[in-house]
């Protein structure tokens, strides 16, 4: 395992981070994690050199924290850095800071969070923190050891970034997505260099872009990737990519199978700032060109969007239109056709709440329309 550095802390974390997002499940249900297996992954990973774990409150439908408790048992708790985050879409008073902390401590069986994080900050949630005093009550768990380090992850535009950057003082980490495709988006390679000149270690999320950049590859991109000397898969070219970024202080991957954890334990030994040649990087520039030709909505499968209070099954409807744009519609139709009809993209009312919740800000009712006009023909769905 490589160790990078962490901002301004004396403190080397692996280059390799275990996001528990996207644990292993049970009949594709994220609230039944298959705990053997994912406790099993989680202390490969650990035995391997990886000293950063993180979740966040509302993940695996809140099954996430409860789970790391029992897995980071053993001692495992001690080999590593723990991060979480609070759910800022929760609070409505100051008092809801402690509550939400207090709770998380509890189903981490932990009585400290290592890194705890302002989860998914926008320029309306800031100032809501901002204006309910939420630092303040975040200052008072730093002094009573609660928490050690703060910090927030992002998705807005870069503008919004620096505001939240400049803010406070109290700050040591943010998490952001970056990956070769998003290197303008939110705060994309500027908010990298910002954060990281003024002393902030970065975490990079969707790395690999919710899994969009390493499965089912379209035949034009693979044929770029083919063509290089030296041969790589893509889930590796993607995560070497953001390694080889010297601001980067920790990859997050949310690895669902054993075999993820062992394949991205392998890249991460190869890692390091500025590995990557001149001709690498110009042909992950090719791969990205042509990705921006056929992917046509950006969305990670975070699912934040779900549950949809009409049961359309957003992220999947997303995927195969993504997929029916790479591939061609009849593919996309017959994938379409074996979701349920009660998860279909033709419920959506537009009531707009997956809106509120969308990091990516996509406009998911329009989308959903699309999806379903070209999906749903000759379906009578």
């Amino acid at each position: 395992m490589q160790y990078r550095t962490f901002g301004q802390l004396d403190w080397k974390p692996s280059a390799l981070g275990f996001g528990a997002m996207r644990l292993p499940t049970i009949d594709d249900d994220p609230a039944r994690i298959d705990e053997s297996e994912a406790r099993r992954m989680v202390r490969y990973a650990i035995d391997h050199g990886v000293n950063y774990v993180d979740t966040a409150y509302p993940y695996h439908r809140q099954k996430s924290e409860p789970f790391l408790g029992i897995a980071l048992q053993d001692g495992y708790r001690e080999r590593v850095r723990l991060a979480t985050k609070l759910p800022c879409w929760h609070i409505e008073v100051a008092e809801d800071f402690d509550r939400y902390l207090d709770e998380q401590l509890q189903r981490l069986q932990t009585d400290y969070i290592d890194f705890y994080l302002l989860h998914s900050l926008n320029g309306s949630s800031w100032a809501k923190m901002h204006d309910l005093g939420v630092l303040q009550r975040a200052e008072k768990a730093l002094a009573d050891g609660r928490i050690h380090h703060l910090g927030f992850s992002f998705h807005d535009k870069y503008e919004v970034f620096v505001e939240i950057v400049d803010a406070s003082d109290l700050w040591v980490f943010c998490q952001i997505q970056y990956n070769f495709m998003d290197t303008e988006y939110q705060a994309g390679t500027k908010g990298l260099k910002y954060a990281a000149n003024k002393g902030l270690a970065v975490v990079v999320m969707e790395p690999i872009r919710g899994g969009q950049l390493a499965k089912k590859v379209p035949p034009a991109v693979q044929e770029i990737w083919d063509s290089a000397p030296r041969k790589r898969t893509p889930a590796d070219w993607a995560l070497q990519w953001v390694w080889s970024q010297p601001e980067v202080s920790v990859v997050l991957s949310g690895m669902s199978a054993m075999e993820h954890v062992e394949q991205n334990i392998a890249s991460a030994s190869e890692s390091g700032p500025g590995t990557l040649t001149e001709a690498e990087l110009a042909l992950i520039a090719r791969v990205r060109d042509e990705y921006r030709q056929l992917i046509s909505i950006p969305c990670t499968d975070c699912r934040y969007c779900l549950p949809c209070p009409s049961g359309v099954n957003i992220p999947y409807v997303f995927e195969v239109y993504n997929d029916a744009m790479m591939y061609g519609d009849e593919q996309g139709r017959m994938a379409y056709l074996w979701l349920d009809e009660e998860e279909r993209a033709n419920l959506c009312v537009e009531c707009g709440e997956c809106l509120e919740k969308c990091p990516q800000q996509i406009e998911i009712p329009d989308w959903l329309a699309k999806a379903h006009e070209l999906l749903g023909q000759e379906q009578g769905a």
